[in-house]
């Protein structure tokens, strides 16, 4: 099992390499959800936070180069994405990589290949901060060395279970983080009974959007929270 369980999402059609993916993964200690064709695994994507995404190219519906495309326009979303495909033109190869990429693989593939990939897009994309080891959203930054914030150059007042949200949250900007994560990040496994989340939210909204200041904290109903400068 890994040291670090990851949120995948898998795009592919063929039914029994989706079910051998989702079975390894899941074996690795990750978290899987699985869309049979291209409308239903943007959907996926664009409702719900992964951290990785493995994507077929040719798929029903709405094709994998066209899913990325959107993702990548539509979206704004940066999750890494591998395509996991039978192409093997180089063509295809520069069309992926153009529209976005982060990695292509031809099938057949090995299963211990595609996750140790994974893990290692996802790692790199968890260092990009700024040298100075700032999160930044809009005009929203967080400190992760004094853990302070600071918005449009004023302070903003953190309790420790905010800190632990919104650096999850700017981390994950602009994918929307579901209920789950964030209620893992503020408490483990120790998650209150209460809906003390909802009550949390509502103290960092207000910590981080006074009189005038352009909304940053979204409520994705049904889904959870997203924090990025247009809804």
């Amino acid at each position: 099992m890994t040291s670090t369980a990851l949120s995948i999402l898998i795009i592919e059609d063929n039914a029994q390499l989706a079910a051998n993916l989702y079975d390894y993964l899941e074996a690795c200690g990750h978290r899987l959800d699985a869309a049979p064709d291209g409308v239903s695994g943007l959907h996926l994507a664009a409702s719900n936070s992964y951290d990785a995404i493995v994507l077929d190219w040719n798929l029903p519906r709405m094709d994998g180069l066209s899913v990325l495309r959107r993702l990548r326009g539509e979206a704004k979303s940066l999750v890494p994405v591998i395509m996991l495909t039978a192409r093997d033109q180089v063509a295809d190869k520069i069309d992926g990589f153009e529209s976005g990429l982060d990695d292509y693989l031809v099938k057949p593939v090995a299963l211990p290949e595609i996750e140790v990939r994974l893990r290692s897009l996802v790692a790199r994309r968890r260092q990009i901060v700024t040298p100075a080891n700032i999160l930044q959203v809009a005009d929203l930054e967080f400190d992760l060395g004094t853990l302070q914030a600071h918005r449009a150059g004023r302070p903003v007042t953190l309790t420790r279970t905010g800190r632990r949200l919104l650096e999850l949250l700017m981390r994950e900007s602009p994918q929307v983080v579901s209920r789950d994560r964030l209620e893992n990040a503020a408490w483990g496994d120790a998650v209150p009974g209460t809906d003390l989340l909802r009550s949390h939210m509502y103290v960092l909204r207000r910590a981080i959007e006074t009189d005038g200041e352009v909304p940053l904290l979204h409520t994705v109903s049904g889904s959870g929270y997203r924090l990025c400068e247009r809804d």
